[in-house]
């Protein structure tokens, strides 16, 4: 039985059908379709924003079984420095921070929900973006969907737990630098601020692994380039990790900056084999010669012997 047609302009049934690869396998849209797509996908991404806000907001103040509260986990690398000379204590044996203006509080706490929320459901929104950006792509590269999103939110994760060791070093060297003078006692937006700012930026900057092999994928960046601008880019990763982290602290720029190196070497190394593969293949089917692709002789060991073809093979775009 044939698929019923679709109606462009038809109810919101057929708006969702649009949108069904079986009802709509190639997944072409009017401007009208795009705009009413892109519409539902930011409503979506926004709810579980709001939805993540919410539940951020909450989990401020109480415990989630074993997880301390977000006000305890944030409070930790300031609590580390030791009381009365590195860090003011007005009620002994209590670690607080000063709330300067009215509503501070209420107000840091809608903003440290709102970054807690946006990362719990991040997987949720990263979706709804990658799928905004699918119907226009071919189903061998539409299968990456959920790897992308699973990588994304791991990857930003792990910058911001990194992250989060290295406040109370980094911390503890910037409040050192006055000496016995000062005592630090810091207002709450302040820190508050100071820890997310390390959080996203780190989180954000984990991302470049994912970035570089998506680009590399897709024939943008092949390795010839990265191998070329290696010591370049590896140059700007640690202007970048100088710039990018607040104050002058030389531990977190140094755990920023390494760890952008060692990622960044990962994702040239994953370039190299993809480009590699495809080489091989391309000089399997005949197009070209193995010094074209900078291949040794025991690339090709044990490999199909050359064969023409009538058209070029898949993934020659990407190392050319």
């Amino acid at each position: 039985m044939a698929p019923k047609p679709l109606r462009r302009d038809g109810s919101r049934r057929d708006k969702k059908r649009l949108r069904s690869r079986r009802h709509n396998p190639d997944g072409t849209m009017t401007l009208r379709d795009h705009l009413y797509e892109l519409k539902h996908r930011l409503g979506l991404a926004l709810l579980a924003l709001v939805v993540g806000a919410i539940l951020g907001f909450l989990w401020f103040e109480w415990r989630v079984g074993p997880i301390p509260s977000l006000s305890n986990l944030l409070m930790d690398p300031y609590c580390a420095l030791q009381a009365g000379t590195e860090r003011f204590e007005p009620n002994a044996g209590k670690c607080q921070l000063l709330q300067t203006k009215p509503f501070e509080a209420f107000l840091i706490r809608f903003k440290v929900g709102l970054a807690a929320g946006a990362v719990l459901t991040s997987p949720f929104w990263l979706y709804q973006i990658w799928a905004f950006i699918t119907p226009g792509l071919y189903d061998n590269e539409r299968k990456f969907t959920r790897i992308f999103v699973f990588l994304a939110s791991f990857l930003f994760v792990t910058g911001a737990v990194l992250a989060y060791y290295v406040v109370p070093k980094g911390l503890s060297v910037l409040v050192s630098f006055g000496g016995e003078a000062f005592v630090t006692a810091l207002a709450a937006n302040d820190y508050i601020s100071f820890v997310l700012v390390m959080l996203m930026i780190f989180g954000v900057s984990f991302e470049l692994p994912l970035l570089i092999t998506m680009l590399n994928r897709i024939g943008v960046l092949p390795y010839r380039n990265l191998k070329n601008w290696r010591r370049g880019i590896i140059f700007a990763l640690f202007v970048f990790a100088a710039v990018a982290t607040p104050g002058t602290d030389p531990i977190g720029m140094l755990a920023l900056a390494v760890s952008m190196t060692l990622l960044f070497e990962l994702a040239t190394q994953l370039a190299r084999i993809h480009d590699r593969k495809a080489a091989r293949q391309a000089v399997a089917e005949g197009w070209g010669d193995a010094e074209d692709y900078d291949l040794k002789p025991e690339d090709l060991e044990d490999k199909p012997g050359k064969k023409k073809a009538d058209s070029a093979p898949s993934g020659l775009d990407d190392v050319t």
